[in-house]
Protein backbone atom coordinates (compact mmCIF):
# COMPACT_ATOMS: atom_id res chain seq x y z
CA UNK A 1 0.00 0.00 0.00
CA UNK A 2 1.23 3.18 -0.69
CA UNK A 3 0.25 7.13 0.09
CA UNK A 4 1.52 10.12 -1.85
CA UNK A 5 1.60 13.49 0.15
CA UNK A 6 3.12 17.31 -0.79
CA UNK A 7 5.31 16.38 2.01
CA UNK A 8 6.49 13.97 4.82
CA UNK A 9 8.18 15.15 7.82
CA UNK A 10 10.38 12.30 9.64
CA UNK A 11 11.15 12.78 13.52
CA UNK A 12 8.35 14.96 15.71
CA UNK A 13 11.20 17.39 17.45
CA UNK A 14 11.11 21.29 17.45
CA UNK A 15 11.40 21.75 14.09
CA UNK A 16 8.66 18.97 12.97
CA UNK A 17 5.61 20.22 14.12
CA UNK A 18 5.71 24.01 13.26
CA UNK A 19 6.76 23.19 9.64
CA UNK A 20 3.93 20.91 9.72
CA UNK A 21 2.02 24.15 10.47
CA UNK A 22 3.09 26.08 7.85
CA UNK A 23 3.10 23.67 5.38
CA UNK A 24 -0.39 22.67 6.09
CA UNK A 25 -1.39 25.97 6.30
CA UNK A 26 -0.46 26.38 2.52
CA UNK A 27 -2.64 23.85 1.65
CA UNK A 28 0.02 21.11 1.18
CA UNK A 29 -1.02 17.48 2.76
CA UNK A 30 1.37 16.16 5.09
CA UNK A 31 2.62 12.99 6.42
CA UNK A 32 4.78 13.43 10.28
CA UNK A 33 6.00 10.07 11.62
CA UNK A 34 7.84 10.09 15.11
CA UNK A 35 8.32 6.57 16.48
CA UNK A 36 8.97 7.75 20.15
CA UNK A 37 7.35 10.47 21.79
CA UNK A 38 5.97 13.67 19.79
CA UNK A 39 7.54 16.84 21.23
CA UNK A 40 10.98 15.30 20.75
CA UNK A 41 14.14 16.28 23.06
CA UNK A 42 13.31 18.87 24.51
CA UNK A 43 9.48 18.25 25.05
CA UNK A 44 10.24 14.86 26.80
CA UNK A 45 13.93 14.71 28.17
CA UNK A 46 15.87 17.79 27.66
CA UNK A 47 14.94 21.08 28.72
CA UNK A 48 11.20 20.61 29.76
CA UNK A 49 11.51 18.07 32.46
CA UNK A 50 14.96 18.58 33.24
CA UNK A 51 14.58 22.39 34.01
CA UNK A 52 11.43 21.43 35.88
CA UNK A 53 13.90 19.65 37.92
CA UNK A 54 16.54 22.02 38.42
CA UNK A 55 13.78 24.60 39.86
CA UNK A 56 12.95 22.18 42.20
CA UNK A 57 16.52 22.15 43.29
CA UNK A 58 16.30 26.18 43.48
CA UNK A 59 13.48 25.80 45.60
CA UNK A 60 15.17 23.30 48.36
CA UNK A 61 18.53 25.47 48.05
CA UNK A 62 17.05 28.44 48.91
CA UNK A 63 14.73 27.07 51.82
CA UNK A 64 17.99 25.36 53.33
CA UNK A 65 19.54 29.06 52.44
CA UNK A 66 16.43 31.06 54.49
CA UNK A 67 18.24 31.95 56.99
CA UNK A 68 20.26 34.07 55.10
CA UNK A 69 17.48 35.99 54.45
CA UNK A 70 16.08 36.22 57.86
CA UNK A 71 13.16 33.85 56.98
CA UNK A 72 12.97 30.98 59.85
CA UNK A 73 11.86 27.15 58.90
CA UNK A 74 10.14 25.18 61.45
CA UNK A 75 12.34 21.69 60.70
CA UNK A 76 15.07 20.27 58.47
CA UNK A 77 14.70 21.11 54.46
CA UNK A 78 13.97 17.48 53.04
CA UNK A 79 12.91 16.63 48.94
CA UNK A 80 10.18 14.09 48.04
CA UNK A 81 11.92 12.79 45.59
CA UNK A 82 8.42 10.82 44.33
CA UNK A 83 6.93 14.40 44.78
CA UNK A 84 9.58 15.57 42.40
CA UNK A 85 9.49 12.94 39.61
CA UNK A 86 5.60 13.73 39.55
CA UNK A 87 6.12 17.68 39.04
CA UNK A 88 8.57 16.92 35.96
CA UNK A 89 6.30 14.44 34.36
CA UNK A 90 2.94 16.13 34.62
CA UNK A 91 4.68 19.37 33.17
CA UNK A 92 6.62 17.67 30.88
CA UNK A 93 3.46 14.93 29.71
CA UNK A 94 1.20 18.61 29.74
CA UNK A 95 4.14 19.62 27.33
CA UNK A 96 3.76 16.71 24.83
CA UNK A 97 0.32 16.32 25.05
CA UNK A 98 0.00 20.34 23.94
CA UNK A 99 2.05 19.17 20.58
CA UNK A 100 0.39 15.59 20.16
CA UNK A 101 -3.49 17.23 20.41
CA UNK A 102 -2.14 20.24 17.45
CA UNK A 103 -0.51 17.89 15.68
CA UNK A 104 -3.49 15.18 15.20
CA UNK A 105 -6.20 18.12 14.70
CA UNK A 106 -4.58 19.84 12.44
CA UNK A 107 -6.05 19.47 8.88
CA UNK A 108 -4.35 17.67 5.95
CA UNK A 109 -2.13 16.41 8.66
CA UNK A 110 -1.49 12.80 9.06
CA UNK A 111 0.15 11.61 12.25
CA UNK A 112 2.52 8.35 12.23
CA UNK A 113 3.50 6.73 15.03
CA UNK A 114 5.92 3.94 13.89
CA UNK A 115 9.51 4.14 12.53
CA UNK A 116 10.37 5.27 9.42
CA UNK A 117 13.06 4.17 6.57
CA UNK A 118 14.14 5.54 3.26
CA UNK A 119 13.51 2.50 0.54
CA UNK A 120 14.23 5.43 -2.35
CA UNK A 121 15.00 9.50 -2.86
CA UNK A 122 11.32 9.97 -2.77
CA UNK A 123 9.47 6.87 -0.74
CA UNK A 124 9.72 6.11 3.27
CA UNK A 125 8.47 2.87 4.79
CA UNK A 126 6.20 2.96 7.75
CA UNK A 127 4.93 -0.10 8.71
CA UNK A 128 3.27 -1.80 6.00
CA UNK A 129 2.20 0.96 4.31
CA UNK A 130 5.39 3.17 1.61
CA UNK A 131 4.39 7.19 1.82
CA UNK A 132 5.86 9.14 -1.57
CA UNK A 133 6.51 12.41 -1.03
CA UNK A 134 8.93 15.18 -3.69
CA UNK A 135 9.88 16.64 -0.31
CA UNK A 136 11.01 14.92 2.53
CA UNK A 137 12.47 16.82 5.98
CA UNK A 138 14.21 15.01 8.79
CA UNK A 139 13.86 15.61 12.00
CA UNK A 140 15.09 13.02 13.77
CA UNK A 141 17.37 14.49 16.59
CA UNK A 142 19.87 12.83 18.90
CA UNK A 143 20.69 10.56 21.99
CA UNK A 144 23.49 10.51 24.68
CA UNK A 145 26.67 9.20 23.33
CA UNK A 146 27.84 6.04 25.29
CA UNK A 147 31.69 5.68 24.16
CA UNK A 148 33.46 1.98 24.55
CA UNK A 149 35.02 2.49 28.09
CA UNK A 150 36.22 0.05 29.26
CA UNK A 151 33.55 -2.04 31.81
CA UNK A 152 31.16 0.42 30.79
CA UNK A 153 28.63 -2.57 29.80
CA UNK A 154 29.07 -4.64 33.06
CA UNK A 155 27.47 -1.88 35.09
CA UNK A 156 24.07 -0.50 35.14
CA UNK A 157 25.03 3.39 33.76
CA UNK A 158 22.41 6.00 33.55
CA UNK A 159 21.94 8.51 30.59
CA UNK A 160 20.80 12.06 30.38
CA UNK A 161 16.93 9.53 29.51
CA UNK A 162 17.08 7.13 31.80
CA UNK A 163 17.84 9.41 34.49
CA UNK A 164 14.46 11.22 34.52
CA UNK A 165 12.80 7.89 35.48
CA UNK A 166 14.83 7.93 39.11
CA UNK A 167 12.15 8.60 42.11
CA UNK A 168 14.75 8.18 44.46
CA UNK A 169 17.73 9.65 45.76
CA UNK A 170 21.14 8.25 44.59
CA UNK A 171 23.29 7.97 47.90
CA UNK A 172 26.60 9.00 45.55
CA UNK A 173 26.00 10.07 41.58
CA UNK A 174 29.40 9.77 39.70
CA UNK A 175 28.80 11.80 36.98
CA UNK A 176 31.52 11.52 33.71
CA UNK A 177 31.31 14.62 31.82
CA UNK A 178 31.86 18.10 33.30
CA UNK A 179 29.86 19.51 30.16
CA UNK A 180 26.70 21.34 30.18
CA UNK A 181 24.61 18.21 30.85
CA UNK A 182 26.83 16.79 33.53
CA UNK A 183 27.27 19.84 35.57
CA UNK A 184 23.57 21.04 35.56
CA UNK A 185 22.75 17.15 37.23
CA UNK A 186 25.63 17.38 39.28
CA UNK A 187 24.32 20.57 40.92
CA UNK A 188 20.45 18.93 40.52
CA UNK A 189 21.32 16.28 42.82
CA UNK A 190 23.48 17.83 45.08
CA UNK A 191 21.03 20.31 46.24
CA UNK A 192 18.53 17.39 46.18
CA UNK A 193 21.10 16.00 48.75
CA UNK A 194 23.39 12.94 46.93
CA UNK A 195 26.95 13.03 47.14
CA UNK A 196 27.90 14.10 43.81
CA UNK A 197 31.56 13.51 42.20
CA UNK A 198 31.80 14.99 38.53
CA UNK A 199 34.91 13.40 36.37
CA UNK A 200 35.84 15.47 33.08
CA UNK A 201 39.07 13.65 31.13
CA UNK A 202 39.88 17.14 30.22
CA UNK A 203 42.08 19.82 32.66
CA UNK A 204 39.26 21.92 33.25
CA UNK A 205 35.20 22.21 33.39
CA UNK A 206 32.57 23.41 30.12
CA UNK A 207 36.50 23.32 27.92
CA UNK A 208 34.47 24.94 25.25
CA UNK A 209 34.28 28.13 27.72
CA UNK A 210 37.14 30.87 28.69
CA UNK A 211 39.56 29.80 31.36
CA UNK A 212 38.36 32.49 33.23
CA UNK A 213 34.42 31.32 33.22
CA UNK A 214 35.66 27.41 33.67
CA UNK A 215 37.38 28.35 37.61
CA UNK A 216 34.33 30.60 38.04
CA UNK A 217 31.97 27.10 36.98
CA UNK A 218 34.30 24.75 39.31
CA UNK A 219 34.16 27.16 42.33
CA UNK A 220 30.33 27.64 42.66
CA UNK A 221 30.10 23.79 42.38
CA UNK A 222 32.78 23.28 44.36
CA UNK A 223 30.87 25.65 47.23
CA UNK A 224 28.00 22.83 46.96
CA UNK A 225 30.03 20.62 48.30
CA UNK A 226 30.44 18.91 44.54
CA UNK A 227 33.70 17.15 44.41
CA UNK A 228 35.13 17.53 40.76
CA UNK A 229 38.27 15.17 38.89
CA UNK A 230 39.58 16.56 35.91
CA UNK A 231 42.22 15.39 33.43
CA UNK A 232 40.82 11.94 33.95
CA UNK A 233 42.22 9.90 30.98
CA UNK A 234 41.52 6.32 31.75
CA UNK A 235 37.91 5.94 32.98
CA UNK A 236 37.02 2.63 33.72
CA UNK A 237 33.76 0.95 35.12
CA UNK A 238 33.30 -2.23 37.77
CA UNK A 239 30.46 -3.78 39.79
CA UNK A 240 31.40 -3.70 43.53
CA UNK A 241 28.16 -5.28 45.40
CA UNK A 242 25.50 -3.19 44.76
CA UNK A 243 27.99 -0.26 43.94
CA UNK A 244 30.10 0.75 40.90
CA UNK A 245 33.69 1.13 41.13
CA UNK A 246 34.93 4.39 38.80
CA UNK A 247 38.60 4.09 37.60
CA UNK A 248 40.23 7.26 37.11
CA UNK A 249 43.86 8.15 36.35
CA UNK A 250 44.05 11.43 37.58
CA UNK A 251 47.48 12.93 37.96
CA UNK A 252 45.81 13.64 41.68
CA UNK A 253 43.54 12.39 44.03
CA UNK A 254 41.96 8.78 44.39
CA UNK A 255 42.60 6.39 41.73
CA UNK A 256 38.79 5.16 42.63
CA UNK A 257 35.28 6.26 43.23
CA UNK A 258 32.74 4.27 44.47
CA UNK A 259 29.38 5.33 43.80
CA UNK A 260 25.71 3.78 44.30
CA UNK A 261 24.82 5.51 40.72
CA UNK A 262 26.55 6.40 37.56
CA UNK A 263 25.61 9.30 34.79
CA UNK A 264 27.40 9.68 31.43
CA UNK A 265 27.11 12.67 29.78
CA UNK A 266 29.78 12.56 27.60
CA UNK A 267 28.22 13.70 24.34
CA UNK A 268 25.51 13.13 22.19
CA UNK A 269 24.88 11.69 18.36
CA UNK A 270 22.72 11.71 15.80
CA UNK A 271 19.46 9.41 15.51
CA UNK A 272 20.46 8.67 11.68
CA UNK A 273 21.97 5.33 11.95
CA UNK A 274 18.86 3.20 10.98
CA UNK A 275 16.82 5.67 8.42
CA UNK A 276 18.05 4.32 5.30
CA UNK A 277 20.01 7.17 4.25
CA UNK A 278 22.38 4.84 2.06
CA UNK A 279 18.82 4.36 0.04
CA UNK A 280 17.78 8.04 -0.31
CA UNK A 281 21.60 8.83 -1.51
CA UNK A 282 22.35 11.38 1.52
CA UNK A 283 25.37 12.09 2.75
CA UNK A 284 26.46 12.35 6.55
CA UNK A 285 29.79 13.10 8.04
CA UNK A 286 31.76 10.78 9.92
CA UNK A 287 29.74 11.56 13.86
CA UNK A 288 26.52 10.36 11.62
CA UNK A 289 25.57 14.18 11.38
CA UNK A 290 23.36 14.83 8.23
CA UNK A 291 25.13 17.01 5.40
CA UNK A 292 23.18 20.29 4.76
CA UNK A 293 23.68 23.66 2.82
CA UNK A 294 23.02 27.15 4.08
CA UNK A 295 19.37 26.64 3.83
CA UNK A 296 19.59 22.81 5.67
CA UNK A 297 18.98 21.26 2.05
CA UNK A 298 21.09 17.90 2.03
CA UNK A 299 22.84 16.52 -0.96
CA UNK A 300 19.76 14.99 -2.78
CA UNK A 301 17.25 17.44 -3.74
CA UNK A 302 13.99 17.49 -2.22
CA UNK A 303 15.52 16.18 0.96
CA UNK A 304 16.02 18.51 3.87
CA UNK A 305 17.67 18.21 7.63
CA UNK A 306 16.59 20.22 10.62
CA UNK A 307 17.35 19.93 14.39
CA UNK A 308 20.45 18.50 15.96
CA UNK A 309 20.65 15.44 13.37
CA UNK A 310 22.31 18.15 11.17
CA UNK A 311 25.14 19.34 13.32
CA UNK A 312 24.44 22.48 13.14
CA UNK A 313 23.20 23.76 16.33
CA UNK A 314 21.93 20.86 18.46
CA UNK A 315 19.86 23.30 20.92
CA UNK A 316 16.41 23.68 20.76
CA UNK A 317 16.29 27.12 19.36
CA UNK A 318 18.60 26.47 17.06
CA UNK A 319 15.98 23.53 15.74
CA UNK A 320 13.26 25.89 15.75
CA UNK A 321 15.03 28.38 13.69
CA UNK A 322 16.04 25.37 10.83
CA UNK A 323 12.23 25.31 10.79
CA UNK A 324 12.30 28.74 10.42
CA UNK A 325 14.62 29.05 7.77
CA UNK A 326 13.32 26.68 5.63
CA UNK A 327 9.74 27.85 5.91
CA UNK A 328 11.12 31.32 5.09
CA UNK A 329 12.86 29.75 1.83
CA UNK A 330 10.17 27.90 0.24
CA UNK A 331 6.67 29.88 1.20
CA UNK A 332 7.78 33.39 1.69
CA UNK A 333 10.05 33.94 -0.56
CA UNK A 334 13.02 34.91 1.78
CA UNK A 335 16.08 33.91 1.78
CA UNK A 336 17.22 33.43 5.27
CA UNK A 337 20.37 31.25 6.16
CA UNK A 338 22.19 29.17 9.06
CA UNK A 339 25.16 31.32 8.69
CA UNK A 340 23.19 34.23 10.04
CA UNK A 341 22.64 33.01 13.35
CA UNK A 342 24.86 33.69 16.00
CA UNK A 343 25.76 31.40 18.26
CA UNK A 344 23.94 31.68 21.63
CA UNK A 345 23.32 29.14 24.09
CA UNK A 346 23.27 28.49 28.09
CA UNK A 347 24.09 26.62 31.32
CA UNK A 348 21.41 26.24 33.56
CA UNK A 349 23.35 25.63 36.74
CA UNK A 350 22.53 28.39 39.49
CA UNK A 351 23.56 30.91 38.60
CA UNK A 352 22.96 30.23 34.83
CA UNK A 353 25.54 31.40 32.39
CA UNK A 354 24.19 32.77 29.31
CA UNK A 355 26.77 33.09 26.17
CA UNK A 356 26.56 34.62 22.52
CA UNK A 357 29.06 35.25 20.03
CA UNK A 358 33.06 34.62 20.26
CA UNK A 359 34.90 33.62 23.24
CA UNK A 360 38.11 35.20 24.47
CA UNK A 361 40.24 32.54 22.04
CA UNK A 362 38.34 33.11 19.03
CA UNK A 363 38.53 36.57 19.43
CA UNK A 364 41.97 36.60 19.38
CA UNK A 365 42.10 34.14 16.60
CA UNK A 366 40.21 36.41 14.65
CA UNK A 367 43.51 39.27 14.05
CA UNK A 368 41.18 41.92 15.53
CA UNK A 369 42.11 44.39 18.14
CA UNK A 370 40.09 43.48 20.92
CA UNK A 371 38.36 45.14 23.49
CA UNK A 372 37.59 43.66 27.09
CA UNK A 373 34.52 44.78 29.51
CA UNK A 374 34.34 42.99 33.10
CA UNK A 375 32.31 43.17 36.12
CA UNK A 376 31.69 40.98 39.50
CA UNK A 377 28.34 40.06 40.42
CA UNK A 378 29.63 40.76 43.72
CA UNK A 379 28.95 45.05 42.00
CA UNK A 380 25.66 44.13 40.57
CA UNK A 381 23.17 45.74 42.85
CA UNK A 382 20.28 43.33 41.68
CA UNK A 383 22.91 40.31 42.82
CA UNK A 384 23.94 41.69 45.83
CA UNK A 385 20.16 42.83 46.94
CA UNK A 386 19.20 38.54 46.06
CA UNK A 387 21.88 37.38 48.08
CA UNK A 388 23.13 35.77 44.57
CA UNK A 389 26.69 37.44 44.08
CA UNK A 390 28.59 34.39 42.08
CA UNK A 391 29.86 34.81 39.17
CA UNK A 392 30.98 38.17 36.51
CA UNK A 393 29.64 38.98 33.45
CA UNK A 394 32.45 40.29 30.45
CA UNK A 395 32.19 41.34 26.58
CA UNK A 396 34.44 41.77 23.89
CA UNK A 397 34.04 44.36 21.14
CA UNK A 398 36.24 45.17 17.98
CA UNK A 399 38.39 48.15 18.92
CA UNK A 400 38.18 49.52 15.24
CA UNK A 401 34.29 48.78 14.31
CA UNK A 402 32.58 49.38 17.47
CA UNK A 403 31.08 45.66 16.88
CA UNK A 404 30.57 43.90 19.95
CA UNK A 405 31.83 40.05 19.05
CA UNK A 406 30.60 37.90 21.89
CA UNK A 407 29.55 38.48 25.90
CA UNK A 408 29.45 35.93 28.79
CA UNK A 409 27.26 36.36 31.38
CA UNK A 410 27.68 34.17 34.65
CA UNK A 411 25.10 34.96 37.45
CA UNK A 412 21.97 35.54 38.39
CA UNK A 413 19.62 36.21 35.49
CA UNK A 414 22.10 35.76 33.23
CA UNK A 415 20.51 34.03 30.75
CA UNK A 416 17.67 36.93 30.45
CA UNK A 417 20.33 39.88 30.53
CA UNK A 418 22.52 37.81 27.62
CA UNK A 419 19.53 38.82 25.44
CA UNK A 420 20.48 42.91 25.33
CA UNK A 421 23.75 42.16 24.08
CA UNK A 422 22.82 39.43 21.67
CA UNK A 423 19.47 41.53 19.94
CA UNK A 424 22.24 44.33 19.64
CA UNK A 425 24.70 41.98 17.84
CA UNK A 426 21.62 41.01 15.38
CA UNK A 427 21.04 44.75 14.63
CA UNK A 428 24.81 45.13 13.74
CA UNK A 429 24.97 48.36 16.62
CA UNK A 430 27.88 49.43 17.77
CA UNK A 431 28.26 48.94 21.61
CA UNK A 432 27.85 51.81 22.02
CA UNK A 433 24.14 51.77 21.28
CA UNK A 434 24.02 49.80 24.64
CA UNK A 435 26.27 51.82 26.51
CA UNK A 436 24.17 54.74 26.40
CA UNK A 437 21.20 53.35 26.48
CA UNK A 438 19.49 53.80 29.82
CA UNK A 439 18.16 50.50 31.37
CA UNK A 440 15.64 50.22 34.68
CA UNK A 441 17.21 49.90 38.02
CA UNK A 442 17.77 47.33 40.03
CA UNK A 443 18.01 44.94 37.25
CA UNK A 444 21.27 42.72 36.31
CA UNK A 445 20.88 44.04 32.43
CA UNK A 446 21.26 47.55 33.46
CA UNK A 447 25.54 47.02 34.48
CA UNK A 448 26.11 45.93 31.04
CA UNK A 449 26.28 49.89 29.62
CA UNK A 450 28.35 50.01 32.83
CA UNK A 451 30.85 47.23 32.03
CA UNK A 452 30.68 48.91 28.28
CA UNK A 453 31.99 52.07 29.33
CA UNK A 454 35.04 51.03 31.11
CA UNK A 455 36.55 48.47 28.19
CA UNK A 456 40.13 47.75 27.98
CA UNK A 457 42.77 45.98 25.56
CA UNK A 458 42.29 42.17 25.72
CA UNK A 459 45.33 41.34 26.89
Amino acid sequence: MSSRFDAIIIGAGQAGPPLAGRLTAAGMSVAIIERKLIGGTCVNTGCTPTKTLVASAYAAHLARRASDYGVTLGAPVGVDMKAVKARKDTVSGNSRRSVENWLKNMERCTVYEDHATFISPREVRVGDETLVSDRIFINVGGRANVPDMPGVNQVNYLTNTSILDLDILPRHLVIIGGSYVGLEFAQMYRRFGSEVTVVEKNDRLVQREDEDVSVAIRSILENEGITIRCKAECITFAPSGKDITVGVDCTEGEPEIVGSHVLLAVGRRPNTDDLGLEAAGVTTDKRGYITVDDQLRTNVPGIWALGDCNGRGAFTHTSYNDFEIVAANLLDNDPRKVSDRITAYALYIDPPLGRVGMSEAEARKSGRRVLVGERPMTRVNRAVEKGETQGFMKALVDADSKEILGASILGTGGDEAIHCILDVMYAKAPYTTIQRAVHIHPTVSELIPTMLGELKPLA
